[in-house]
């Protein structure tokens, strides 16, 4: 069962190879969607200090009756951080939030702030800053592993050139209709594992015919088959759900996608609508 299996990072710790993603779960539920989670069988917990749900994924966490050692959380630094100083108050804040000693994983959100999202600056100085502060974090043992997010090849290559530590992980959108190939690709020669967020599109792919009509013929959900194509890619998936029932669906993956259909998944055209998440960066809109 996949939620039996995990990856490997290039520091040696093992992370499950599907996580649970908490984008836009309020606080004050997330505790209770998480030791829901833990109580199907998730160990891996995606959260962001700029989801503002920190304090109840650790309180999820911490109340799960599940071994600390056994659950494997990440969190991010607010895009908006690129300085030294704020990314050790951040590591600090997220720390205290979570009511853990240790984060297993933590990443930078963005190389860019938000709302610069993508307009060509790529602040490699700051990220540098912020990046100093993990390695710190990371040396200190208060961090178990340290990655990136959104983060295009040049990007990484400011990391891998100038950084002591290599980043253990790249997330990025990646999708039916959305796959960034060539950075996957990247990453794979780095020795850097690629997460996928927002895998099913943020929802918006249960309207698509194509993948609809594949789904049915391997006699799965659309989130299903979405999940599978990320993890036959060699991808770690984060599906987001506050119902219990699509958890346990989503970690019902153990199929195979033929190559053929995997072929035709791969060269899916360019998927555009993503419903009411089109005003976030990632999804092409601006701030």
């Amino acid at each position: 069962m996949i939620l039996t299996e995990t990856y490997t990072l290039s520091n040696g710790v093992r992370i499950p190879k599907l996580g649970l993603g908490t984008w836009r779960i309020e606080d004050g539920k997330a505790a209770d969607v998480v030791r829901q989670a833990v109580k199907i069988g998730y160990r891996h917990v995606d959260t962001a200090q700029a989801y503002g749900n920190e304090h109840g994924v650790g309180e999820g966490l911490r109340t799960s009756g599940v071994p600390r050692e056994d659950l494997f959380v990440t969190t991010k630094i607010d895009a908006a951080v690129k300085t030294y100083a704020g990314a050790k108050a951040s590591i600090d804040g997220s720390l205290r939030a979570l009511g853990l000693d240790v984060i297993d994983l933590m990443i930078i959100h963005s190389p860019q702030p938000w709302t610069a999202f993508r307009q060509g600056e790529h602040f490699f100085e700051g990220n540098l800053e912020v990046w100093r502060a993990l390695e710190e974090a990371h040396a200190a043992g208060r961090l178990r592993a340290i990655g990136v997010s959104n983060f295009e090849r040049v990007d990484l290559e400011n990391i891998l050139d100038k950084g002591s530590v290599k980043p253990a992980v790249n997330q990025v959108l990646g999708h039916v209709g959305n796959t960034p190939f060539d950075l996957i690709a990247y990453c794979n020669e780095q020795d850097v594992l690629v997460e996928a967020y927002s895998p099913v599109a943020h929802g918006a792919m249960l309207d698509d015919p194509t993948v609809g009509s594949m789904a049915k013929r391997y006699g799965v959900s659309v989130p299903q088959l979405c999940i599978r194509y990320c993890l036959q890619l060699g991808l770690l998936p984060l599906p987001k759900t506050t119902n219990p029932d699509h958890m346990r669906a989503n970690a019902s993956v153990d199929f195979e996608i033929a190559d053929v259909d995997m072929d035709q998944l791969k060269g899916a055209e360019r998927f555009r609508n993503y419903g009411d998440a089109s005003v976030f960066p990632v999804f092409g809109g601006k701030l």
